[in-house]
């Protein structure tokens, strides 16, 4: 909307660096966090492993307390063993084989058990968000397959952390975000170098297209465009290529059409010139208005007029404005008929017409055809000297409806270099040459877009030895 003001886009090499940098960190967060949660999900499993394996140790070291000969247990050494697993998290009670309390922590040192307990509660519940509760088993001692007491063992469950597994596992953690935040840097740095290679060739092609559009709109001068295409990705080399390809087409295409605005102000002068001569010298009277130098002038009008209509059928071109008038018709008689008109003009150069055509019924405009091979046979009588101009149809097929018409000259024929382009618009293989005998570039592209608009094809090769070569031979696929 008006008087509204946009926000300028991100560019290409922001856009890609910020994808990346997204993704990756994405991908090794969810790594990081996969890599933690197994860690720790094993870990847990160890330690509840663990777990039942000190409760089964404690069971065995009480066990090995027992003294058959008193028939009990040394209290004193049993509280030793006590206090001792309480420091590592366990509330241990002993009772001999009638229940009766050997010894128990709590009553031994509440004040110490409690802080204990309490210590591990505020470990897994405040760092480690595990919500356990207090935990009691009995186990029963025995001592030659009797049963001579129990052991009550009281700890925080499922399970616990000790203090030095609670190191432990903070050092992993810590392990893992420092390497997970230096992978996020690396890649960062990474991404913004891999989007700066990849946008690098994308703003050289956008500083090239408008280049060429300031050239090409005369607000600067004429230079040569290119930029570097040796690029190691694929597609990047295809754009760049492409880029200097299209700077090269406008080349010569600028070329070409300076070239034609050149041709038409040489063309035009020469009959104005002689137009305007001979009326100033019939209005002052040096030459007499009659009939010689009345047909002069109209020679001259007539020639004007061919290259305005030619110029007009390639403005129509330009547009895609053809239209086509079709009808059925041999199109043997229409290149016999456009033949008859060269048949003086190749006489003259004493040079032969030779015909071989068959008859080949067709669907086509009439009036373009024509001047498709009025325009052919023209040129192969201009620049055919000596020799013969052999005009042939063929028949693709028994049954087919498709014609080749065959034109074959033995004039100077085409350079090698010059084959691509005889068909592109403006473009002539001799400008001297064109200017002497008043081509200006356009019959051959008004021929082919003809052609075209028919459906078929128009192609140009050097004569072999077995057309009667050096020369040109033309084929027309309808």
């Amino acid at each position: 909307m008006k008087g509204r003001n946009r926000a300028s886009p991100l560019s290409l090499q922001n856009r890609l660096a910020l994808t990346y940098i997204l993704f990756i960190s994405a991908a090794l967060g969810s790594l990081t966090l996969a890599i933690n949660r197994f860690t720790h999900i094993r870990f847990n499993t160890l330690i509840q492993e663990n777990g039942s394996a000190k409760s089964q140790e404690i069971v065995r070291v009480i066990g090995d307390l027992y003294n058959p000969l008193q028939g009990g247990f040394d209290s004193r050494t049993v509280e030793a063993m006590g206090m001792y697993f309480v420091h590592e998290g366990y509330i241990v009670s002993v009772e001999d084989a009638q229940g009766e309390t050997v010894w128990n922590a709590r009553s031994c040192d509440m004040q110490q058990c409690v802080e204990v307990l309490s210590s591990i509660s505020a470990r897994m519940e405040g760092q480690f968000g595990l919500n356990g509760r207090m935990q009691q088993q009995r186990y029963p001692v025995r001592y030659k397959g009797m049963t001579v007491g129990w052991v009550r063992i009281e700890s925080y469950g499922p399970f616990f952390y000790s203090e030095t597994e609670t190191r432990f596992l903070g050092s992993i953690n810590r392990l893992l975000l420092v390497a997970g935040l230096f992978l996020v840097f690396l890649s960062a740095g990474i991404a913004v170098e891999l989007s700066r290679s990849i946008a690098r060739p994308v703003l050289q092609a956008a500083e090239a297209a408008r280049a060429i559009a300031r050239v090409h709109a005369r607000r600067a001068p004429p230079e040569t465009i290119r930029i570097r295409d040796q690029y190691k990705t694929r597609e990047l080399q295809d754009l760049s290529c492409s880029i200097n390809e299209l700077a090269a087409a406008l080349e010569a295409a600028e070329h070409r059409q300076k070239q034609l605005s050149a041709d038409i102000a040489h063309e035009l002068r020469t009959p104005l010139t002689c137009l305007q001569g001979n009326v100033e010298a019939m209005i002052d009277g040096v030459y007499t208005p009659d009939r010689e130098h009345l047909l002069s002038c109209h020679e001259e009008i007539i020639r004007l007029s061919h290259l305005v209509e030619e110029l007009h059928i390639l403005t129509g071109l330009e547009w895609d404005r053809m239209s086509l008038n079709k009808s059925v018709f041999d199109l043997a008689k229409l290149v016999q008929v456009s033949t008859e008109q060269f048949k003086a003009a190749a006489h003259e150069k004493g040079i032969a017409l030779e015909l071989n055509l068959i008859e080949s019924p067709i669907e086509a405009d009439y009036d373009r055809l024509k001047q498709v091979f009025m325009n052919l046979l023209s040129n192969a009588v201009k620049y055919t000297d000596s020799g013969a101009i052999r005009v042939s149809i063929e028949k693709r097929g028994p049954g087919s409806r498709h014609w080749d018409c065959i034109i074959a000259d033995t004039g100077m024929g085409i350079p090698e270099e010059d084959m691509p382009h005889v068909f592109e618009r403006f473009y002539r293989t001799d400008k001297s040459r064109s200017r002497s005998t008043g081509g200006a570039g356009i019959g051959l592209s008004i021929a082919a877009a003809i052609v075209s608009a028919h459906g078929g094809a128009i192609t140009v090769e050097r004569a072999g030895k077995e057309q009667g070569g050096p020369g040109s031979v033309f084929r027309v696929a309808l």
